[in-house]
């Protein structure tokens, strides 16, 4: 083998190492990434029944129910678009409210959002961009509210 050759070799078995471990990475990557999905969102896009995300939004007021002793939740999170149902199997964060903002994690299967894991507002001023920007277009934005 020449050394022209050989050199040659070597560079392409190097590129096809890296293209590997390029494609280790990414998988990896992907299966731990949780995307962010309002309401509305989940209205117009064609999510994955076994695909982990996460929906954010307003809960909405009125629609917050309890039931095993409250061990289990059902509200419903909404951007003042579109809705979509929580159910959630466990103690919900004590600043958890109707009409605060909360980021649930879970899956989305018909028309249901099975949370497991559910976030609330940690102050005053948290919103989810995604949210305060729906909360614009639909004129109920408040002066002063910031989001994150």
């Amino acid at each position: 083998m020449t050394p022209k050759r050989r050199r040659l070799s070597i560079v392409l078995i190097g590129l096809v190492m890296l293209g590997t471990a390029a494609a280790l990475v990414l998988t990896a990557f992907e299966e731990n990434l949780v995307f962010f999905f309002s309401p509305t969102d989940l209205a117009e896009k064609d999510v994955g029944a076994d695909r982990r995300i996460r929906i954010g939004g307003m809960v909405e007021d009125g629609s917050w129910k309890k039931y095993e002793e409250g061990l289990r939740s059902e509200f419903i999170v909404t951007d003042f678009q579109n809705a979509v149902k929580v159910v959630y199997r466990g103690s919900l964060p004590d600043l958890f409210r109707e009409g605060q903002g909360v980021v649930a994690e879970g899956k989305f299967s018909g028309g249901v959002f099975t949370a497991s894991e559910v976030l609330a507002k940690h102050d005053e001023n948290y919103m989810p961009r995604e949210v305060a920007d729906a909360l614009k277009k639909s004129g109920r934005w408040k002066e002063g509210e910031t989001a994150q």
